[in-house]
């Protein structure tokens, strides 16, 4: 498995909207091997498609216990097909947006359709922190940003600080 480098905000690839995979082939499931390593190894508890450069509607999660065995979900065409109305505050954060948290309000339950490794239709019913993770890592694939969810004033402060901390980035792997 091959760790792959996370794109960071802004970037336009955060912002566009991703294809649906027509077939779960080899090929694909070896991305989503790819994307579980690199999730572990940033570390984060989801992973979209774009977030690595790949415009196709493809997520990975785990949002297991560090101390109890890994429990990943992989999802291929992931679509929201129900969602509580009872809302949440959770505190959420990006790995394309490292170190920088805002508290996101979204239904509290949701219900996804996907299909899986296999290629095999599954829905899955979530709450709390997995509802959250999956609202989230789907928003990717329309191009949202949890930033987006937030106001005009917080979101353009937030994108000022990625600029400010990509322009560092970019000047410490050029020395």
């Amino acid at each position: 498995m091959a760790l792959l480098p996370i794109i960071w905000a802004p970037d336009p690839v955060l912002k566009a909207k991703c294809a649906s995979v027509p077939d779960v082939d080899d090929e694909l499931r070896r991305l989503m091997d790819d994307m579980l390593a690199t999730m572990y190894a940033a570390p984060g508890v989801g992973l979209a498609a774009p977030q690595v450069g790949v415009l196709k509607r493809l997520i990975v999660i785990d949002v297991s216990d560090k101390d109890k065995p890994r429990s990943p979900l992989q999802l291929v065409n992931p679509t929201i097909v129900a969602v509580s109305d009872e809302l949440q505050i959770y505190e959420e954060g990006c790995l394309s947006l490292p170190d920088l948290f805002a508290d996101v309000e979204r239904p509290r339950a949701v219900t996804v359709a996907y299909l899986d490794r296999d290629g095999e239709e599954r829905k899955i019913d979530a709450e709390d922190v997995l509802a959250v993770c999956l609202q989230h890592e789907i928003d990717h694939l329309d191009g949202v940003l949890f930033t987006d969810h937030l106001s005009a004033l917080k979101r353009n402060m937030f994108m000022k600080k990625m600029v400010k901390a990509k322009k560092v980035r970019a000047n410490d792997h050029a020395a």
